[in-house]
């Protein structure tokens, strides 16, 4: 385990990581959140940056001072730690560089929930030693399934595809405001790439692919034992296609071959991996809300893109634009066959990539009191800070 814990720990014997492109949003949220007490997760998609964002935040620690040995990483589903619990890993950190339970060090568990049982050790050590503790997963259920035990303990920080800023940072491109067709040429790039960070760099398809087989098989098929892997895949399949579209739990069934409970499990196991989102109709009536249709997102429009081509860039706009404000729990609007896309508390936004609102549109749009609304056509809706 030792020699395991070193390779992991570049930094105890003065080396550096590999340098990457720092996620500034998330490592200043981690940074506010250093001193509480609470067990900080980085929840998300495969493949989003969880991994780098944690290193990035030990390389953060040690700009700070913190002491080299005072910062434990540990890949949980490394194979060479497989037999090992995390008491095990911690006890053994603490013994190669004695350190007691009453001094202060940080312990960073990337994919934690490969490790049964984990909460309870979670638990156990925010309880009786001093630490601050950070942790991924990609897999919401087990997290969802185990929270209670760890109520009043977390924090959770979702960490999102790249935005449009950070995408431009990632190739490495200042744009002045002037620079206006520069800017939207970028931004039709984005549209259909998205924001997997390896994936803006490399473009590599296969990679992609791989994503999202390793979220069926192993994030889905595998975790709720399902045999017919094939309506999975034609599942995920159907709601790339309709992504950004109102979509009947029903017509599904019927085009699958299966009841509509097992549509509604299913789309949740593919919520729950973060790979899809589903969005509500607005009514006052709960009842409603729960029975209409739905409008489904993906968490990446590179993935959509990879399955459908480039022939809906539309769609993908209006995904990046619910991705930009998921967290306001937005609702679709829908009244006399006239759509609004969006609708919350206090905002309403038609999103209308390279086209104009039509006329009756417009007036159930202008018709709506919200204090803020927003058509959101083109990359200023993304590029707020040029």
């Amino acid at each position: 385990m030792e020699t395991e814990l070193y390779k992991q720990n570049p930094w105890w014997e003065g080396k550096s990581e590999i340098e990457s492109i720092p996620r500034e949003e998330h490592l200043t949220r981690l940074m506010q959140n250093l001193e509480s007490r609470e067990i900080l997760f980085l929840m998300g998609l495969r493949r989003v940056g969880k991994t780098t964002i944690m290193k990035q935040f030990v390389a953060r620690l040690l700009n700070k001072k913190i002491a080299p040995d005072d910062i434990l990483y540990v890949s949980l589903d490394s194979f060479n730690l497989s037999e090992f619990s995390i008491h095990e890993i911690v006890k053994k950190y603490r013994e190669i560089h004695k350190k007691s339970v009453e001094k202060r060090v940080y312990l960073f568990f990337d994919e934690v929930v490969e490790k049964e049982n984990f909460e309870q050790e979670l638990k156990s050590l925010y309880d009786s030693e001093n630490v601050k503790m950070i942790c991924s997963s990609s897999k919401a259920t087990l997290m969802m399934d185990k929270r209670a035990y760890l109520t009043g303990r977390t924090k959770t920080i979702e960490v999102m595809p790249l935005t449009f800023q950070e995408f431009l940072i990632f190739k490495k491109v200042e744009i002045k405001k002037a620079d206006r067709a520069i800017l939207e040429s970028y931004f039709k790039d984005y549209l259909k790439t998205g924001g997997i960070p390896y994936y803006v760099l490399t473009e590599d398809r296969e990679y992609l692919n791989e994503l999202v087989q390793n979220v069926i098989y192993k994030d889905i098929i595998a975790r709720y034992n399902i045999t017919n892997e094939k309506v999975i895949k034609e599942l995920f399949n159907l709601l790339c296609e309709r992504v950004g579209k109102i979509t009947s739990y029903n017509k599904l069934a019927n085009i699958l071959g299966i009841s509509v409970d097992s549509v509604k499990r299913y789309v949740r196991y593919f919520e729950k991996s973060y790979l899809f989102y589903v969005v509500d109709r607005y009514s006052k009536s709960l009842n409603e809300r729960i029975t209409s249709p739905k409008k489904i997102y993906i968490g990446d429009v590179g993935i959509k893109n990879l399955i459908t081509g480039y022939r809906d860039l539309g769609a993908s706009y209006e995904n990046l634009v619910f991705l930009k404000i998921k967290n306001k729990d937005p609702y679709y609007y829908r009244k006399n066959g006239i759509e609004i896309d969006f609708i919350g508390e206090d905002f309403l936004i038609e999103a209308k990539y390279d086209r104009d609102m039509d006329e009756k549109h417009k007036i159930v749009f202008d018709g709506i009191r919200k204090r803020n609304k927003i058509l959101a056509d083109g990359v200023d809706f993304f590029a707020r800070i040029f």
